[in-house]
């Protein structure tokens, strides 16, 4: 079984995708964080993440290895990882380096699990167009900015809301209009609005979703 869990920044489909692998014992991969290791990567040799070359060079010598370090993963949650890794994420060559290992979890799931889940914005389109269930979720630029914004008070980061919405708004655009892997729902994937959607709601949402899709192949 392959869910492919799709959507722009802060709409809440991380916390969803992780849920639904919790709940159905399926692998989990959060696609964006191989993203933001190439960007950290870039960012640590002192390169641009908008060079191309760089960003290539960097993807192609990621090792999955890198992820165990506690301090080398925390650091992938920083503002400016995450902005760089929507600019190395718009370089085709980076996203051709780790496609095949995206698609090497989903062919073989860690720890002989019975199906994954995948996190990200292609991975319905993209990394494995042939999944089961797509669910693309989303919310208003207004409503994810708040849920950033309070995101990085709560960790103690100052925050401001209007900067935090323009900074979203600016990735939204960078996302939708690259040319490789546009961010998009497929065409057979099922939307899912969680502006006016607590976490529990949004969970019970995409359960519904899930059996109406599989005819009751999921439980």
């Amino acid at each position: 079984m392959i869910i492919a869990v799709d959507g722009p920044a802060a709409s809440g489909k991380g916390t969803l995708a992780r849920r639904l692998a919790e709940h159905f014992d399926y692998a989990y991969l959060e696609t964006g964080l191989l993203y933001r290791a190439v960007a950290l990567m870039v960012l640590e040799a002192k390169g641009d993440p908008s060079d191309p070359a760089a960003a290539e060079r960097a993807a192609r010598a990621f090792d999955f290895a890198r992820l165990q370090d506690p301090a080398w993963r925390q650091a992938l949650a920083a503002d400016r990882v995450s902005n760089a890794a929507s600019e190395v994420a718009a370089v085709p060559g980076v996203r051709a380096a780790l496609l095949e290992l995206q698609r090497d979890f989903v062919r073989r799931p860690p720890g002989d699990k019975a199906g994954v889940v995948l996190d990200g914005r292609d991975t319905g389109t993209v990394i494995a167009p042939e999944a089961d269930v797509k669910l693309y979720v989303t919310a208003s630029p207004e409503v994810r900015a708040g849920r950033r914004h309070k995101e990085l008070q709560d960790r103690g980061v100052d925050s401001i809301y209007a900067r935090v919405l323009e900074d979203l708004k600016a990735r939204d655009t960078r996302d939708s209009a690259r040319a490789a892997a546009p961010l998009k729902p497929a065409a057979d994937a099922i939307v899912l609005d969680t502006s006016a959607l607590d976490a529990d709601r949004a969970f019970e949402a995409a359960l519904a979703a899930i059996r109406l899709k599989t005819s009751g192949g999921a439980r």
